[in-house]
């Protein structure tokens, strides 16, 4: 085993022990994907300390402990149609694509071309372009074209939980996105039920980059 395949594995034991790493799906999905092929080169030495990185344009990669607890309250299955907002360099997307295997897919929405491009070539590296598809646009708008939805999730903080992506989760989904100021975030897992109803539980607090857009805040 390599010296990244083993602090991998540590950490992961880690977020399991810690209770913030759930859900079996997830488990296995952070075992799988290097996290050190998604930070930036000269930060690859600490890709598995349990903090957010740099990513450039301002923006990072979320704690492997925030990455465990989102994507174990979001409960991706294979298969899933899964929209992510917030691409970054990409490693939420492909955690998710490790999940919903060949018969799912993720589309993923970036509004920083830079950062779109960066993730697409980590994806197409690590194996997962093919169930990735990275799109740049107003992530606050959520991605119309190929609603409705299994599963969303958000990974930058909003006033509120934006309609279009109440609108574009399907029935029986489930969406988690951090809604607060700009200071402060408490994780919101809302769930839609079989007659669209929500019911909402309210998670960690956190704090995330904001979400830029129509349905979020202003720059």
């Amino acid at each position: 085993m390599g010296e990244y395949e083993e602090q991998r594995r540590r950490l992961v034991e880690l977020l399991v022990e810690e209770g913030a790493l759930f859900d079996e799906y997830a488990q296995r999905a952070m075992l799988r994907v290097p996290r050190e092929e998604f930070v930036p080169e000269h930060l690859r030495h600490m890709a598995y300390i349990d903090e957010p990185l740099p990513i450039g344009h301002g923006q990072t990669i979320s704690a492997p402990s925030m990455v465990a607890i989102m994507t174990s309250h979001l409960k991706a299955r294979p298969g899933h149609k899964v929209l992510e907002i917030g691409t970054g360099s990409g490693y939420q997307a492909a955690i998710l694509a490790e999940i919903v295997g060949d018969e799912g897919h993720v589309y993923t929405v970036e509004r920083i071309p830079e950062l779109a491009e960066t993730a697409r070539r980590n994806l197409e590296r690590t194996g997962y372009a093919k169930r990735v598809t990275v799109i740049v646009g107003d992530g606050s708008q959520g991605y119309r074209e190929k609603a409705p939805y299994d599963r969303i999730i958000v990974t930058a903080s909003s006033p509120d939980i934006p309609r279009p992506l109440i609108e574009q989760l399907k029935p029986g989904g489930i969406l988690v996105i951090p809604v607060g100021d700009r200071y402060m975030q408490r994780l919101y897992i809302v769930y839609k039920d079989k007659h669209g109803s929500l019911r909402i539980e309210k998670g960690v607090y956190c704090l995330f980059v904001p979400l830029i857009g129509k349905y979020g805040w202003t720059a």
